[in-house]
């Protein structure tokens, strides 16, 4: 099956582009194309090669293409460089248009009618060489329709799949590319469209003078004339040389002379990054330098001068290939054609990248689509390979065949090497799926203990599950595409899961039988941080959890330790405090409603035996609420010592950072 699949779409694909506005061609010039690179972003690289036994080499195109044809023009030539100069015509806007002018004045006179500008006319691009003779090497860049991928995964059994990769490209350039290297980038390096074929002048400020004009006549004012200033003071003498070697001061008078004279030959001196690049030296100093050191000094010069420059054996003013490798380089995959091709005008041609077997197979993916309505409850039929290649497989449409069936078409994304690829291409409505999700908080973990304040951490659970029901007779494998919650992690996942960043999203695997129902489960959390009470359920939860992990922080363990000890006597006191207020409260209500009632009942002679019971039982309470005040002073005082001795242990724990949360 693989063999004759392979056979199929080995043909090699031409095919003819009509109604292609391209009139004109792209560069006509006598040097032949060579070599063709085509990248992703519009532009494509051209090598000329040959050679040319004239003083000149003249290319022709369109006045578009001058500036990219100028900025991206690269000359390789064995021996040597010998391009002098490149001169092009300019794109000039004269303000003008194509209309002929109107005749003015008394007199009519004939009007020449102006020359129609051709959008489609070619200008020349004209290289000045310095011989007749040259083994010349010309490389260029200019717009190409990109090329496009396309793709065939031929499923086998036992999990492996036969790709194959296709190249199309279009060839509008006005010329037919005869036995060229082709080449095809994946990747797009940067580029914009250069303007080095229009004249640009930059505005520049105008400055006007208008002269000094007075407009308004200014008032005069006078001041006294002052007193006479006093003579200045008379110079102090002249200090006397002390005596120094031979007799004379520390300084000659020619000293400070000479120390001029010294500056003005350093001002004067070339730097030696100037001699270096072959300058002469100074003749200022000649009269204070020895005539054969002024010698020696200037013979490199000479010899420099009349020395002939020896030749390299390549130059390359710009070589556009060493930038195109370079970005092949960084970040982008190429694919270099083995044999040479033949793309004629106007045409396309398919070509062969990739064909090569990886691991591959056919499963079922639930991913809610919404252009697809019945996705909410079907899965999706999908191709899943790896790309096992030593390049980067573009965005392209594939085919996907098995048991020498088309089963379906689908798109493939941007695929690095040795990533894997989900593709769907057809709806399965024999699998019905159901969702069901719910939110809560879980767990309790000692998060921070700082200043006898207790922080803690909770998990957010978002916990969603998928039930799967298989009307078909075959067992098949199922995944969830799980949109992820912002912020969660997934908390124990089932076994195979693909957790993908990038994308925000999770594949979860499961496995379903012919007329089975399986659940697959998908567990995300996120903390939550928050301050609770010592004396809390949740704190009490936190801390012995904390105590008993090995991984807690020994010192910290140990203070929490006996804080807890104390916890439950502490508790107890204030569970008692808290039974004796709701009895106080309920005794206090209970004697108001006895006096109230003692109170009704007071002037009736037929109720006093009721009057003796209501005042025994107001003795009685009264009798209580004197005991519960003086139980709830003891159990004060002893509550009071008890959360003393509790905060002053709380406030000694210094933990900032708790357990990691599970995963």
């Amino acid at each position: 099956m693989p063999r004759k699949t392979t056979l199929l779409f080995a043909l090699p694909l031409a095919y003819a582009l009509t109604g292609c506005a391209t009139t004109t061609p792209l560069v006509q010039s006598d040097l032949p194309l060579r070599r063709v690179v085509i990248y992703r972003n519009g532009v494509g690289y051209f090598e000329r090669a040959g050679q040319v036994n004239a003083p000149e080499v003249r290319f022709k195109l369109r006045q578009g293409e001058v500036g990219d044809f100028l900025a991206t023009m690269a000359v390789m030539e064995t021996g040597g460089s010998s391009v002098r100069s490149a001169s092009f015509p300019m794109k000039i806007d004269d303000g003008g248009d194509d209309e002929p002018d109107e005749p003015e004045g008394p007199y009519l006179r004939p009007v020449q009618p102006r020359k129609k500008k051709d959008p489609n006319g070619l200008v020349d691009v004209l290289l000045s060489l310095d011989g007749k003779r040259h083994d010349l090497q010309v490389g260029y860049v200019g717009e190409m329709p990109v090329w496009r991928p396309s793709y065939r995964l031929v499923i086998q059994p036992g999990g492996a799949a036969e790709l194959q990769a296709w190249g199309i490209v279009q060839n509008v350039t006005g010329e037919d590319w005869s036995n060229v290297r082709l080449s095809l980038v994946a990747g797009a390096p940067l580029s914009f469209q250069p303007t080095l074929g229009e004249a640009i002048i930059p505005p520049r400020p105008t400055v006007t003078d208008s002269g000094e004009v007075i407009g308004a006549m200014p008032g005069a004012e006078t001041s006294l004339a002052p007193e006479p200033p006093a003579p200045p003071p008379p110079p102090p003498p002249e200090p006397k040389p002390s005596a120094g070697p031979g007799g004379m001061g520390g300084l000659s008078k020619a000293a400070p002379a000479k120390a001029e004279k010294r500056k003005a030959r350093a001002a004067a001196k070339p730097s030696s990054r100037a001699a270096a690049s072959g300058a002469g030296p100074s003749r200022g100093d000649d009269d204070e330098r020895p005539k054969k050191d002024a010698e020696a000094y200037d013979a490199p010069a000479a010899a420099q001068a009349t020395a002939p420059v020896p030749r390299q054996a390549v130059s390359r003013p710009r070589d556009l290939a060493s930038l195109a490798a370079v970005a092949i380089e960084g970040s982008t995959t190429r694919y270099d054609i083995p044999v040479t091709v033949s793309v004629p005008d106007k045409s396309a041609t398919m070509v062969m990248l990739v064909s090569t077997r990886v691991p591959g197979e056919s499963v079922f993916l639930y991913a809610p689509a919404p252009g697809v309505p019945d996705s909410q409850s079907h899965p999706f039929r999908v191709a899943r390979f790896t790309n096992q290649t030593a390049g980067l497989l573009e965005r392209g449409p594939i085919a996907v065949f098995e048991e020498g069936a088309f089963l379906g078409s689908g798109l493939v994304d941007p695929l690095p090497p040795g990533a894997t690829t989900t593709v769907p291409f057809a709806l399965e409505r024999a699998i019905a799926v159901e969702t069901t999700g719910k939110v809560t908080e879980e767990g309790a973990r000692v998060a921070r203990i700082e200043g006898g304040g207790l922080t803690i951490e909770r998990d957010l659970q978002f916990r969603t599950v998928y039930t799967f029901k298989n009307g078909g007779d075959q067992k098949v494998k199922v995944m969830v595409k799980h949109p992820r919650h912002g912020g969660t992690r997934l908390y124990q996942p089932p076994t195979g899961t693909e957790d993908n960043v990038g994308t925000g999203a999770a594949l979860v695997p499961g496995e379903l039988g012919p007329h089975a129902k399986i659940e697959l489960p998908v567990d995300e959390r996120q903390t939550l941080s928050r301050g609770v009470d010592w004396f809390s359920e949740l704190a009490n939860e936190a801390v012995l959890a904390y105590v008993a992990d090995s991984r807690a922080d020994a010192a910290a363990a140990a203070q929490l330790k006996k804080l807890w000890e104390l916890r439950p006597a502490l508790m107890k006191s204030m569970e008692e405090q808290s039974k004796l207020d709701i009895e106080e409260q309920e005794l206090l209500r209970s004697t108001a409603e006895t006096r109230d009632n003692i109170k009704a009942i007071e002037k009736n002679p037929q109720a006093a035996l009721l009057r003796k019971e209501l005042t025994e039982r107001l003795q009685k309470d009264s009798s209580r609420l004197n005991d519960i005040n003086k139980r709830k002073v003891e159990v004060r005082l002893g509550l009071n010592e008890q959360r003393i001795r509790f905060t002053d242990l709380a406030k000694a724990i210094k933990l900032t950072h708790g357990l990691p949360a599970p995963k």
